[in-house]
């Protein structure tokens, strides 16, 4: 399923986390990098690179925090903005395919599986395990 979600991503030249990092900014003004790492569940090297490369391509802009010198904050550009918007038209026209034929009963109980497999996961960080 991911790599199917993927192909569709990369049909509109993206990635999966060219459209995480799209979707995580696009209802924060300039949301520092370390946040936006943080809120992704990636290390700060990792983001780094995908930011170099969403700066080069004109869709994020980083400068540094006046309040912080240390921090530095990312925003969308423009052309962010428009390619977060091309991608939300086809990834919910992802969703809507993989939920076709499935009943909300179902879909119900899929979000409950989900959410007691989440659960566990992080009863198993808790417990060091």
């Amino acid at each position: 399923m991911s790599r199917a979600f993927n192909d569709v991503l990369v049909r509109q030249g993206s990635s999966l986390p060219t459209w995480l990092i799209l979707t995580a900014l696009r209802g924060t003004q300039w949301r520092t990098q370390l946040e936006l790492a943080r809120s992704l569940g990636i290390e700060g090297p990792t983001l780094t690179r995908h930011l170099d490369g969403l700066e080069r391509a004109g869709l994020v802009e980083r400068r540094r925090d006046p309040r912080d010198r240390r921090a530095v904050q990312v925003e969308l550009t423009d052309a962010g903005v428009a390619l977060h918007n091309r991608l939300r038209g086809d990834v919910i026209a992802f969703d809507a395919r993989l939920r076709e034929g499935l009943t909300d009963e179902e879909l119900d109980r899929l979000r409950d599986v989900l959410a007691k497999l989440a659960h566990n996961v992080r009863a198993g960080e808790d417990d060091g395990g």
